[in-house]
């Protein structure tokens, strides 16, 4: 196959972690290869390990929103417009290099790592809750969702009396069942307290990063945009890989076991979770000059599809990768990405599902579906977040 006349979305029958079939085919014949987006856009899809991490390192490709043509269902005819001000993800350097080079110092290893008491203690208070209300939870809303809003809301200095509003309206933002509308109404709102939150903090900051930051060169918009794009990258992605993380435990008795058994295993199950489920499945980006690549030009001006799914699967880089191996370790998966734009909070989402999941399935060592597991709903496969809906669980009553 030398043209893929759309991106593959759907997942196999039976097997809701796999990426969709026909990207392992892909791969295996043309890791870099044609394919024709929703708008008609005739650019590339790179599905091999090593052709989507030499587009992510590459700073010839361009993440910016206005210069790519986007390979998901649903945007013919959709015109996106440039990053607003604060969002990292949307632009390049030099605006990227400023924004990162204030954050870099407020995400290191070593300050996430300091966190870990106070997650064990908002994974604590959860899992109680949880045992007072008894058997038959719905794991996103009891604890997969509310762990990292709170570490959210605390790092970004969210007064304790907004922060059911301001966890509500996020939510409400990544809520897959509800309307265009209503998502874009949340947003607004979020993006309404969020610009009145950084006034506050320059006229009286707190122990946050927000407040930290008042004291630079950025403007109140670049404020409140940077605060937003936190929030946006540091929920909904945790959120879903604790729920999906659960599932695919639950899913393979032998390994929820093993993580049971060993607290050690903490480490290298969670990198191993990250490669296997893939959730931020698929990027793109714009090639700024004509590139050479895996023996193809790319022309300046195509978009550039990166299947971190498919990547994070390659048999040339993960033996036997479709199986869940939480020995493995995954060293080197994307999942977080590659080059200028890796994940910058990626240390707080390691310290997080470290210390969640462990915590989970060792204080309900019973736990288990409260459905069969083909009647778990999935986000839709367009969605840029893989995850599921809900999950309902239960255990058995000590």
């Amino acid at each position: 196959m030398t043209h893929v006349p759309s991106l593959p979305i759907d997942r196999p029958a039976g097997c809701p972690f796999d990426p969709p079939e026909e990207l392992g085919r892909i791969r295996e014949q043309h890791p870099l290869t044609r394919l024709t987006y929703p708008d008609g856009h005739e650019g590339w899809l790179a599905t091999g390990y090593a052709q989507v991490r030499a587009v992510l390192a590459d700073q010839r490709f361009s993440s910016r929103y206005e210069l790519a043509h986007f390979p998901m269902p649903g945007f013919e005819g959709v015109t996106i417009g440039p990053a607003t001000p604060g969002d990292l993800t949307g632009v390049d350097a030099p605006e990227h290099t400023r924004y990162r080079k204030l954050l870099t110092g407020r995400f290191t290893v070593r300050r996430m790592r300091q966190l870990a008491e106070r997650v064990e203690q908002v994974t604590t208070e959860h899992l109680d809750a949880m045992e007072r209300q008894g058997p038959g939870v719905d794991l996103v809303q009891a604890f997969a969702h509310p762990v990292p809003a709170v570490m959210i809301c605390e790092l970004l200095g969210v007064p304790y009396a907004d922060r059911a509003s301001f966890q509500g309206h996020a939510a409400a933002v990544s809520d897959v069942d509800a309307s265009a509308e209503e998502r874009f109404a949340a947003y607004g709102q979020l993006q309404e307290y969020v610009a009145q939150l950084v006034p506050a903090k320059r006229a009286e900051p707190t122990d946050d990063i927000l407040s930290d930051l008042t004291t630079s060169d950025l403007t109140d918009e670049e404020l409140a945009g940077l605060a937003t794009f936190l929030l946006g990258a540091g929920l909904d992605t945790t959120a879903n890989m604790l729920a999906l993380g659960t599932f695919a435990l639950l899913c393979h008795p032998s390994q929820l076991a093993a993580l049971r058994a060993d607290p050690a295993l903490a480490d290298p199950a969670v990198e191993e979770l990250l490669r296997y489920l893939s959730i931020t499945h698929t990027g793109v980006r714009a090639a700024l000059e004509d590139v050479e690549l895996d023996g193809q030009l790319i022309k300046a001006g195509e978009s550039v599809a990166v299947s971190v799914q498919a990547g994070n699967r390659d048999p040339r880089r993960f033996a036997d990768p479709d199986r869940l191996d939480l020995s493995r370790g995954a060293p080197g998966h994307l999942t977080f990405g590659h080059g200028i734009h890796q994940c910058l909070g990626q240390q707080l989402a390691r310290v997080e599902l470290r210390v969640a999941l462990p915590a989970l399935v060792t204080r309900f060592p019973t736990l288990r579906l409260a459905v069969a597991p083909e009647e778990v709903r999935l986000r839709p496969g367009h969605q840029n977040i893989f995850g599921v809906r809900e999950l309902p669980v239960t255990w058995d009553q000590g």
